[in-house]
């Protein structure tokens, strides 16, 4: 993975489509990566709930749904959308260069 200003490689353009998710790891820690109708989105990849991976989850919309008990969350903000889920999620800053989707991830060196 390359890094310029804390910004992170973390796919291809060409590995997302619209309403699915792909798991990252960076610095150790596992990033959900989405594509939406609204564009590209990258959280924390694991949910608030109770451990599950949420690559493994389900895409609709700009919301999340978690595999093991359906929290939701919404992959713009963070923010908890259904119960069980109460915590939000950890979201981050993703920009697209060329055919390169970066995550822009707290803590990582440049």
């Amino acid at each position: 993975m390359s890094t310029e200003n804390n910004w992170i490689a973390v796919a291809s353009t060409d590995e997302l489509e619209e309403d699915d998710v792909i798991e990252a790891e960076v610095d150790g820690q596992p990033v959900a990566v989405y594509q939406t109708k609204a564009g590209y989105f990258a959280s924390h990849g694991i949910c608030s709930h109770e451990y599950a991976r949420l690559c493994e989850g389900f895409v609709f919309g700009n919301v999340i749904e978690c595999p093991k008990h359906q929290g939701r969350f919404d992959v713009r903000n963070g923010a908890a959308k259904g119960a069980p889920a109460h915590e939000p999620i950890a979201t981050y800053p993703v920009r697209v260069t060329g055919e390169t989707i970066e995550v822009q991830f707290p803590g990582t060196q440049s």
